[in-house]
């Protein structure tokens, strides 16, 4: 019933749940009703005062176009009470009873008598009341009508389920606060998402709330919420004045320790105290690991230098619960980000790129490939993975980290072997000048670009990029550099020579060992503890400066054998063309090298057979650059003369005339 009188007809499969009512809503494009929206009718037999709204879940063309939102009737009542923000009136308990009290929010005296007699009875009983109430007073229009439609059974139930409400611990997280739901996401765009894209997920999610976060849980383990309650003369807990533990009595286990100010005598009984029943929830907890980590309440001093935490490591399918749930603490708390980084990692599939699950039957157990291929082998698969995207389980990769792994393990004992120590290792400018070899200056040229290149890498969380371009330098390095000097390495011309490469392949290992220490832990460590001490893990990063301070000046010195000049002075004046220049003569000689064993195979001979003479044809450019490493590229070829001719296109290895030993007979 309107105020004037006028009456709003609905129609409705549960007439029981009048007492119930908390609003009417219809469409707001339903011109039936759009009057109406903002104001308010009196229900029929309980004289409840209730608003008139709208939503667009209403339904139009269903029934009478408006619809009673009661607490609760079905999942859209709970839809249309969190959005709306609706009053609760539940008076449906977990027996499937109505109330045996009559609500507060019935107040006429005719009123609470109608629910007298439907107080206590089952919703079918209740139902019939409910009927028999309005045919009574006269606000039923026509008779009811039989209808099929659907409704949730439990799964060996033969009754509908009903939506109960109970008492629940809940935290605000901008479901129903606009203002916290912007704070929070403002929260969000304060935190470098790796990759970045991943944002938009946790604004989603934060921006699709309706309703505040449930955190309690009625189970038997958990952390138990460390409150009691005071029970009155009835027996009956006050719940508006909960007894709370002091600080130095946390943790707290409210079932089996005393409330303050009670004896254990005193519990459940009129008069004395009862304990919260629930426990919280996974994410209510896990939530505070920044705080726990960073010794929130226990070090303060440690707390305060380490909270906001640098980085959150997860997967991305669980942003919006344990993600947002320690947002929302550490706004709650600090009124700051938990942490300022975030790397959202993908899923691990199987081969056919389905996910991984036990019903499945597709899950893979950890310490069988651990044991088959080796820990660093199974990690550089993982690291192969860039973040946010799923990756496939593929052993074969880890087939090549394990080969990967190895060949570090055998290039290092060549350069060690030879007698590499820490010293050899190009930390200064005056250690560039030993190299005299352009090969050398090349190779450690191409060095501090990957120094530079991974770190960037790095600090952009692409860590998957950076495995791959140190592991391509890496192949380089053992494929070209080390079979090109292995003639100078072992003295063949001279010790200035020996020297260089000497520095060029422990500066080299060293840089490598750190590069690669993220990626094989295990292997790095060994071979560090052959020639250094301490730990890599404990090393700083390698920095590309000081080798290319003392690559540019030994470039320098060898252009100008009489000049006294600093490497800074150098770096500061060098031309990039020229430092191109001198990053491509390792490739350039290696492509060359290429192209003598290609001749040798296609002729069907050992790689070790003597090239009389041969011609290399390419650009100028090129030319001078293979000139630079040309002693080298004989002995790693076998080659007595090389001839090298300027020529357009790619380089070419022609002419070539083997020395064939005729086998004696």
């Amino acid at each position: 019933h309107r105020p004037n009188g006028e009456k709003v007809w609905i129609e409705t499969t549960r007439p029981e749940l009048l007492p119930s009512c908390v609003a009417l809503v219809a469409h707001p494009d339903d011109e039936r009703y759009q009057s109406l929206f903002g104001t308010t009718v009196t229900s029929p037999l309980f004289g409840v005062e209730i608003e008139i709204k709208a939503h667009p879940l209403a339904q139009p063309d269903k029934g009478a176009g408006i619809a009673m939102i009661c607490t609760f009737g079905d999942t859209t009542d709970v839809t249309w009470w969190r959005e709306l923000q609706l009053d609760t009136r539940a008076l449906i308990g977990r027996d499937g009873r109505f109330s045996r009290e009559v609500p507060e929010w019935i107040t006429s005296a005719e009123g609470r008598e109608r629910y007298e007699r439907m107080a206590g009875t089952t919703v079918f009983t209740a139902q019939k009341t409910v009927v028999e109430m309005l045919v009574e007073a006269g606000e039923m229009d026509g008779d009811p009508k039989p209808i099929t439609h659907p409704v949730k059974f439990y799964e060996k139930g033969d009754k509908p389920l009903e939506i109960v409400a109970s008492r629940q611990w809940y935290i605000r997280n901008g479901g129903r606060d606009a203002d916290r739901r912007e704070k929070l996401i403002e929260r969000g765009r304060e935190i470098n998402w790796h990759p970045s894209f991943m944002r938009s997920r946790y604004e989603n999610w934060v921006e699709g709330l309706n309703g505040d976060w449930l955190i309690s849980r009625q189970r038997f383990f958990g952390v138990p919420f460390p409150v009691w309650y005071p029970l009155d003369a009835e027996g009956e807990p006050d719940y508006e004045n909960p007894i709370l533990p002091t600080e130095d009595m946390l943790p707290v286990d409210p079932a089996s320790q005393t409330a303050p100010g009670y004896t254990e005598d005193q519990r459940g009984v009129a008069g004395g105290f009862v304990a919260d029943p629930d426990v919280l929830d996974t994410w209510a907890t896990s939530s505070l690991t920044p705080q726990i980590a960073t010794g929130w309440g226990v070090n303060p001093d440690l707390h305060a230098k380490t909270f906001p935490m640098d980085l959150r490591p997860q997967g991305h399918d669980i942003i919006r619960t344990w993600l947002f749930s320690t947002a929302v603490r550490s706004e709650t708390l600090a009124s700051s980000v938990p942490w300022y980084n975030t790397a959202l990692s993908g899923w691990i599939l199987d081969p056919d790129r389905k996910k991984m699950s036990k019903s499945k039957g597709n899950v893979v157990v950890p310490n069988e490939v651990l044991e088959k291929y080796g820990s660093d082998a199974v990690r550089y698969w993982a690291a192969s993975a860039r973040l946010g995207a799923d990756t496939a389980y593929d052993e074969g990769q880890m087939k090549i980290g394990r080969r990967l792994a190895i060949k570090l393990l055998n290039a290092s004992k060549f350069v060690l072997n030879l007698g590499a120590t820490e010293k050899s290792v190009i930390t200064s400018q005056a250690q560039g000048r030993v190299l005299i070899n352009a090969l050398d200056r090349s190779l450690l040229a191409r060095l501090a670009y990957l120094i530079e290149e991974a770190t960037a890498a790095f600090e952009k969380y692409e860590y998957a990029r950076a495995l791959q371009i140190c592991e391509s330098f890496f192949w380089s390095f053992t494929d070209d550099f080390v079979e090109l000097i292995k003639d100078r390495a072992y003295g063949a011309r001279g010790e200035e020579e020996q020297a260089s490469v000497l520095a060029a392949l422990a500066t080299t290992l060293d840089a490598l060992l750190r590069l690669f220490a993220p990626f094989l832990p295990f292997v790095t460590e060994e071979i560090w503890s052959w020639w250094r001490a301490g730990s890599v893990h404990r090393a700083e990063w390698p920095q590309a400066l000081p080798i290319l301070e003392g690559t540019l000046l030994a470039e320098y010195s060898a252009q100008n054998p009489t000049a006294g000049i600093s490497a800074q002075w150098v770096l500061a004046d060098a031309d990039p063309a020229q430092i191109e220049s001198l990053k491509q003569i390792l490739p350039d000689v290696a492509e060359a090298l290429g192209g003598l064993r290609k001749a040798k195979s296609d002729a069907k001979v050992k790689q070790r057979t003597e090239v009389e003479s041969a011609t290399i044809a390419a650009p100028q450019a090129q030319l001078d650059r293979i000139a630079a490493g040309l002693a080298d590229l004989k002995a790693a070829g076998n080659a007595r003369e090389l001839s090298l001719v300027a020529a357009e296109g790619e380089l070419e290895v022609r002419d070539v005339v083997l020395v064939v030993e005729e086998a004696a007979e």
